[in-house]
């Protein structure tokens, strides 16, 4: 009776622990504040960890301990889609604050010279936290990092700041933290439950971790497509961090993870002295967590592959990134293996860990920028024996495509050229204007290293996220390395997207080939306006110009506005889309006439998306982001739960990405697409497809047999089998509808799954399929390999009036995916074509 009396007494302890938090529970043991800083209950009504931490409430507190402090200088980088202010804190010593600029021009200059004197050299730390919006005790914990850190009394602190600049990012991510927030918040109970089956641990679709179109942003380091990680790489690239850090969180039964990762995991272009680093200052993490009694792990688990995560991209570019993981409450306090979980220890490890990090920083500071000025002067050296050589990208008939790979390149800091006069290598033909050319001797060789290499051997078969990411594949661009120099024109400072032009007034028909990446916009605009627009489905020439498969016809007579107003209308267009439009005026040409029955008529756009439980976010995001901020093409989103109520005749396309539905609108969606409509799914919503009959798909069937595979190597053996991410090659027929607008026969495709699609008997079914030897770039196993040569990644199948549209691959994968983005533009405005 006793015991169960002091077992309930403690359930109840454990249970109200957090509304009795204080800042001693997370602070230093003797440590004094200065009681002019605001602590964080004093601006947010409630001490941390007691209540998730909302966005604006964040911001609150940053703000004014800034303009309490002299340590601190605060700044807006910019805002998210939701207009959130993007903030950075630079906090250091008041004496360094105010030689800030002549600080930050040293540490660049030492990246840059062939000696340094680090003596006397500040170290320079990007703390940044919860790029993963419900992953949030890492920006709950840099409230309490900010206050200690201008408010701490102790020589420590005063010693750490005078050798310290601190780039503080409170929150990666605002609108997901935001989300989550008030997820949590609103299913808070006042007497906390902790059974995980409370609703409070169960986010309504899409959840918080991802930002406002659903991407997970810790992916995007390298290809910088999002307004959060511009702000975050410009911040990056104007000071170079010897450090940086990312918080993140796990699940609720883990424990507590710091880098690094599983030594064969790296990535073989990281030096070896970068691990080495690594492992140092996790020692530091070590003893502080030894400190508090907290339980960890390290060197298992995840990697530092690919260079687009936070933790990993640093150490492309000189610094260390480190990777924290703290096992998750989700929620205010959670059972788990390790007895119940707080969200107030969440915190405490996440603060704790920032403040070991700040700890290395200081007594490692001189190994860390010695280690930053060899890498740039040994990456020199690399440089300088590529003197004379260059990379080339481009495509001839598509200027917007190559230039959104130059402003990722420009962001990066890569420095590139104009051509100096057309030529061709490799059999590729490099056009001024609509290419560039990247001398390889340079600061940041090494990071062109990492974009454009091709690799397909590695020293592990497993990895924690893609293992390819090649930029002029993903951009479906030609792309030739070792050219010479010679080649390079004027250096580019000042890159500018493309214009558009209409050549001049016409009074018979204009026409616009498919190449240019934002045609699809420019079609839309054109449909939208009331105006009749065909699609040729064979190539012709006139004028001394080929025209390709999928040119756009305007015919002048018979519209809605006179001559000179489609003129106008046009020309707006152009500049709009950039792209340019040719008058005619003949319809007479070599081949196809301009009044043949091969053009046919298009049809606007009215066009859904299936989202909600069930549905795979991130694919819902990127096509819901493709749609809407770049080709201004209204994409109206219908949930799973309300579907059997939508009146779908409004919609003449539906699209289902990954995953599956459940319900009562079966049915209705069948007699949708028998009654004219389209419907196109992706990835594994044509398993969905295929059991409910909308298409026949047949799949080659996968046996892998384990043969003296341990108990203990189960999982890697199974986890070799899987593709994380690669890149493939698939042949193309271009006269197919869904290939109209690629000049080449081939295509480069992103995968990520084991479904490999028969192809049919019939050969001009297979307008996409992958050659005999697919592999361009990345992992995959010999068996997987081998399934998938020959097969398809795409089918079309009529169902009464209507199609069904599949596609095996994400042709929108992570927004940069520029290169595959137009065939699910072709399924839509050629739907009926195909």
């Amino acid at each position: 009776m006793k015991l169960t009396i002091l077992l309930l007494a403690l359930s109840f302890f454990q249970l109200n622990a957090q509304s009795q938090t204080t800042l001693d529970y997370y602070l230093p043991q003797n440590s004094t504040y200065n009681p002019t800083i605001p602590t964080p209950q004093s601006v947010i009504g409630h001490e941390v960890g007691e209540w998730h931490i909302t966005h604006d409430k964040l911001v609150q507190y940053m703000q004014t301990i800034a303009a309490s402090s002299d340590r601190i200088h605060i700044e807006n980088r910019g805002a998210t889609f939701e207009g959130r202010p993007l903030l950075l804190l630079t906090i250091t010593s008041p004496k360094n604050h105010q030689n800030i600029d002549v600080i930050r021009t040293a540490h660049i200059a030492s990246t840059e010279s062939n000696s340094v004197n680090t003596s006397a050299m500040p170290i320079v730390v990007y703390q940044g936290f919860s790029i993963h919006g419900n992953e949030p005790s890492g920006s709950n914990a840099a409230l309490l990092v900010a206050y200690h850190l201008a408010a701490s009394e102790s020589q420590d602190v005063k010693t750490l700041l005078d050798n310290t600049v601190i780039l503080f990012d409170p929150s990666y991510n605002p609108d997901g933290l935001q989300r989550f927030a008030y997820w949590a918040n609103t299913n808070r109970s006042m007497h906390l439950n902790p059974d995980p089956n409370d609703r409070e641990y169960s986010e309504v679709w899409p959840g918080g971790r991802t930002n406002h179109y659903w991407f997970d942003m810790n992916r995007d380091w390298l290809p910088v497509q999002l307004p959060e990680s511009r702000a975050r790489i410009a911040s990056f690239h104007k000071w170079l961090p010897n450090i940086l850090t990312d918080h993140h969180e796990m699940g609720t039964n883990a424990t507590f993870f710091f880098q690094p990762g599983i030594p064969s995991r790296t990535h073989p272009l990281t030096p070896k002295l970068n691990q080495e680093l690594t492992k140092s200052i996790g020692n530091y993490h070590a003893q502080a967590l030894d400190k508090i009694g907290s339980l960890y792990y390290t060197e298992e688990s995840f990697d530092d592959f690919y260079y687009g995560k936070g933790s990993t991209f640093p150490d492309i570019n000189g610094g260390v990134g480190i990777l924290f993981e703290q096992a998750s409450s989700r929620g205010h306090i959670q059972e788990s293996d390790n007895g119940l979980l707080t969200f107030p220890f969440t915190i405490r490890n996440q603060f704790t860990a920032a403040l070991s990090t700040l700890k290395a920083a200081k007594n490692m500071r001189e190994d860390l920028l010695q280690y930053q000025h060899d890498f740039y002067k040994n990456a020199r050296t690399e440089a300088a024996k590529e003197n004379g050589k260059a990379i080339v990208f481009g495509d001839e008939k598509d200027a917007t495509k190559t230039y959104h790979l130059a402003e990722i390149l420009e962001r990066q800091q890569i420095e590139f050229h104009e051509l100096k006069n057309d030529f061709t290598s490799n059999g590729k033909r490099f056009k001024k204007g609509y290419a560039y050319i990247i001398p390889k001797n340079q600061k940041n060789t090494r990071l062109i290293n990492a974009m454009f290499e091709k690799r397909t051997k590695f020293q592990d078969s497993l990895f924690y996220d893609v293992s390819a990411w090649t930029f002029p594949l993903a951009f479906g661009l030609d792309y030739a390395e070792g050219v010479s120099t010679a080649n390079a024109g004027e250096k580019v400072d000042d890159l500018n997207m493309p214009s558009g032009t209409v050549t001049e007034k016409s009074q018979y028909a204009y026409l616009m080939e498919w190449h240019e990446y934002y045609t699809p916009k420019a079609l839309n605009t054109i449909l939208g306006s009331g105006l009749r627009a065909k699609v040729g489905m064979k190539q012709f020439s006139m004028n001394g110009k080929t025209y390709d498969y999928g040119t756009i016809l305007i015919p002048v007579q018979n519209q809605n506005k006179s001559i000179d107003e489609l003129y106008s209308f046009l020309q707006n267009v152009a500049s709009d889309s950039h792209i340019s439009i040719d008058a005619v005026n003949t319809g007479l040409t070599q081949g196809i006439d301009l009044g043949s029955n091969q053009f046919r008529a298009l049809e606007q756009p009215k066009v859904a998306m299936i989202v909600g439980d069930g549905i795979r976010s991130y694919d819902a995001g990127e096509i819901w982001h493709l749609f809407d901020t770049r080709y201004d093409i209204r994409l109206t989103k219908l949930d799973t739960k309300s579907l059997s109520n939508v009146d779908l005749d409004r919609y003449n396309t539906i699209i289902l990405p990954s995953g599956s539905i459940n319900g009562n609108a079966t049915k209705k969606l069948k007699t949708w697409v028998q009654n004219g409509g389209t419907i196109i799914g992706y990835r594994s919503a044509i398993n969905w497809l295929k059991s409910n009959e909308f298409i026949k798909v047949d799949f080659k069937k996968m046996e892998n047999t384990a043969q003296d595979i341990s108990f203990e190597d189960r999982g890697n053996f199974r986890g070799a089998q899987v593709i994380g991410g690669a890149i493939f090659e698939a042949e193309t027929d271009r006269s197919h509808p869904i290939n109209f607008g690629f000049k080449n026969d081939r295509i480069a495709l992103f995968r990520n799954n084991t479904m490999f699609m028969k192809a049919d008997k019939q050969s001009y079914n297979n307008p996409i399929r992958y050659s005999k030897q697919p592999l361009l770039s990345g992992y995959i196993s010999k068996p997987n390999l081998d399934s998938l040569s020959l097969t398809v990644p795409f089918k079309v199948k009529g169902m009464g009036r209507g199609n069904v549209v599949v596609f095996t691959d994400n042709t929108n994968f992570r927004a940069f995916w520029y290169g595959t983005n137009k065939l699910l533009m072709n399924a839509i405005f050629f739907r009926e074509e195909l």
